[in-house]
């Protein structure tokens, strides 16, 4: 079953619609998304101490760490991580997710949010947040940055920074200029559809991430053949 959504400008505004990738049929399924989220998120514990012999470095060895008997490194299957991605990705479609999650979505109407592909050519934060506003993210910007301000004093005081909220999502279609720009403004990722993930959905396991898609992006989902026969054989069983 084909579903279209609306493409929006650069300005916000609506200027055409688009057939959506079958991906996005994916069940919601957020007990696999959740062992992924885990289970991936092991495999940077045993990366501290790669940088340097000491500890108290930056990128230093950890001073007391794990014993080596203790299995931190959590295995996971291919097709259960192609599920777990594509799952997230379909849910990105999902209005009461993306509120549940904590995103002040107020002012945007189409989910997923699709955006066209000059988006991909902006080099200036200021540029970036003018269109995210102009999308209907600027509410959910501003409270990721009031997060961020939130705990400022007690981080000034231990003479560390402080974290921001986490806000939306932009995907592209490949490496371009404007992934310069991830995380120039508080809580924003710009990811490339190669190398997404399923921790780019889901911080902290909680489902699902406020997502914008460019145009290419959705191009590139569509010509993703790895996890269709896992998409086909879900459907075909509900």
């Amino acid at each position: 079953m084909s579903r279209k959504t609306s493409v929006f400008g650069i300005d916000g505004k609506e200027y055409e619609s688009v057939e959506l990738p079958r991906i996005f049929e994916t069940p919601f399924r957020p007990d696999v998304i959740h062992k992924a989220y885990v289970n991936l998120l092991s495999h940077s514990f045993v990366r501290a101490g790669q940088a340097a012999g000491v500890a108290g470095v930056r990128h230093g060895r950890v001073a007391h760490p794990p014993e080596s008997k203790k299995r931190i490194y959590k295995k996971i299957n291919k097709k259960e991580k192609k599920l777990a991605l594509c799952s997230a990705i379909a849910a990105t479609t999902r209005r009461d997710l993306v509120e549940r999650r904590g995103h002040d979505v107020g002012k945007i109407s189409n989910f997923p949010v699709i955006v066209s592909n000059e988006i991909e050519s902006i080099s200036g934060t200021k540029s970036l947040y003018r269109i995210l506003e102009s999308l209907g993210i600027g509410p959910d910007l501003l409270r990721a940055n009031l997060l961020r301000n939130k705990g400022s004093r007690r981080t000034k005081r231990r003479g560390t920074h402080g974290r921001s909220g986490i806000s939306a999502l932009l995907v592209v279609g490949k490496d371009n200029k404007i992934q310069v720009l991830s995380k120039s403004i508080p809580g924003v990722n710009i990811k490339s559809v190669q190398n997404l993930s399923v921790l780019d959905f889901v911080p902290g396991s909680k489902p699902i991430r406020l997502t914008i898609f460019s145009e290419n992006a959705l191009i590139e989902l569509k010509n993703t053949q790895a996890p269709i026969n896992i998409i086909e054989g879900m459907i075909s069983s509900n």
